[in-house]
């Protein structure tokens, strides 16, 4: 059924079981290549300590610098691929990103030592800008009044790769060594690299075939669809980099999507030595941390959508305070927890906000600076990257435990949650949106009506 507005050519609904609009096709192939990103980016971590460091002979210290390292890169990607995304458009940089992606972490199976393994994980890092070109492209195909939950489930689907892969990939890698692919325990993790590089490549054709740039087609095709600047004004990434308000997002999102990267890198190592358990046991517990993006990013959204409706804008932003704030205290909590089932339910308390923070985030970004949207996206998502590095660095220099770094951490949420009142809108974009809102509306009610008639 056709779900979008005549003038934008968005949809205003999101439909799960169709994949026949552009829309939706462009809404389940963003978010499964998104999932393949972080499921590769993160492939590491839950054999980090089992196998992977003893095969390599790394150090405590190695093993943190190899994920700062990784994380890090993400940094200068994400900022480079929202411009990207201005420039070339959401398609082809997704195709190439899954191809770099696909060629990177299948490579990292060959790392020898310490200096080669380094390298291959900073270039796997790269694929972490995949979550730039989701927002990038999900905001472009959808309305106003849908944006927010259509921002927020993609992102929140794809960041289950995150959690899934602490699950899977330690089974991954014992099926490997099973059908002989693998000649020893320590040396299995190197054909399990294999097998998410290879999907890559069968999504990045599938995004190339199946996808386009915007509703109504291919930048390449349609030079009048590419963002551009008006005489007299700032190039798109300086309008960004200018506005206030793209930095506290900036902190923000340090502060949530910051915190999902150090905890999904971090969990599984959490659980094996403080409560004693195996790698499989401890890596199952730990993807219940990256499985409440089920529903958890997507519920930020969507509350975002709905706060939005009675307070405008500044309701999103209200409601952003609000939830970050709640996460910094959870991530408390769980920091003292020493019963292991105490722990985990605190954990996944802790997962509930932080995640629908992430959402709320980016319920709150397309409305910034249209547009300047890729370049927007691209410094919002640098920030949790950034948050990531902060907190990694903090742990390997600092000497602190890891429950007292996460105490540490949920204070500095708290009070990162107070700059979100910062975040301001003039008046005439809050009545753009009051405008767009009974548009959008109204559109809604007609749809309804010509349902009704037809049915």
């Amino acid at each position: 059924m056709k779900t979008n507005t005549p003038s934008l050519e968005k949809a205003t609904r999101i439909n799960l079981l169709d994949f026949s609009s552009l829309q939706m096709r462009t809404f389940h192939l963003s978010w499964i290549a998104f999932f393949l990103c972080f499921f590769g980016w993160f492939a590491h971590a839950p054999l980090m300590n089992s196998t992977i460091g003893p095969d390599l002979d790394l150090s405590k210290a190695q093993k943190i610098t190899a994920f700062i390292a990784s994380v890090g890169i993400t940094i200068i990607a994400r900022l480079i691929i929202g411009n990207l995304c201005d420039k070339i458009g959401p398609r082809k940089s997704y195709t190439y990103l899954l191809l770099f992606g696909a060629v990177v972490v299948a490579s990292s199976s060959f790392a020898y030592n310490w200096e080669t393994y380094l390298l291959s994980r900073m270039a796997i890092g790269v694929i972490g800008a995949s979550f730039v070109i989701t927002q990038y492209h999900t905001t472009k195909m959808f309305a106003p009044n849908v944006v927010g939950i259509a921002n927020a489930t993609t992102a929140g689907w794809g960041n289950l790769g995150g959690g899934v892969t602490q699950a899977l990939m330690p089974l991954i890698a014992s099926g490997m060594l099973a059908v002989g692919l693998a000649n020893s325990e320590l040396s299995k993790w190197r054909p399990a690299m294999f097998v998410p590089a290879l999907i890559m490549l069968g999504v990045a054709y599938l995004y190339w075939t199946y996808t386009k740039d915007d509703p109504k087609g291919n930048f390449s095709e349609n030079p009048d669809l590419q963002p551009k600047k008006l005489e007299g004004e700032s190039g798109l990434f300086m309008s960004a980099v200018k506005d206030r308000r793209v930095w506290i997002l900036f902190a923000i999102y340090g502060a949530c999507f910051g915190l999902e990267l150090f905890v999904n890198g971090r969990a599984a190592t959490y659980y094996q030595t403080k409560f004693s358990l195996n790698e499989t046991t401890a890596g199952m517990i730990a993807a219940l941390f990256g499985l409440m993006n089920l529903f958890a990013r997507s519920m930020g959204g969507w509350l975002g959508d709905r706060f939005s409706k009675t307070g405008g804008l500044s309701g999103r932003v209200k409601w952003l305070v609000m939830v970050l704030f709640v996460e910094g205290f959870a991530l408390i909590l769980f920091s003292r927890m020493d019963m292991l089932g105490l722990a985990i339910g605190t954990m996944i308390l802790f997962s509930l906000f932080v995640q629908m923070a992430e959402g709320a985030t980016y319920s709150v970004v397309p409305f910034i600076n249209k547009k300047s949207l890729g370049a927007v996206a691209g410094i919002v998502g640098a920030g949790g990257n950034v948050g990531a590095v902060i907190y990694a660095q903090f742990l390997l220099r600092s000497g602190a435990s890891l429950e007292n770094s996460f105490m540490y951490f949920g204070i500095a949420v708290v009070a990162i949650s107070m700059l979100g009142l910062g975040i301001k809108f003039s008046q005439a974009d809050e009545d753009a949106a009051v405008a767009e809102q009974k548009k959008l509306e109204e559109f809604e009610k007609e749809l309804q009506a010509k349902e009704k008639l037809a049915a």
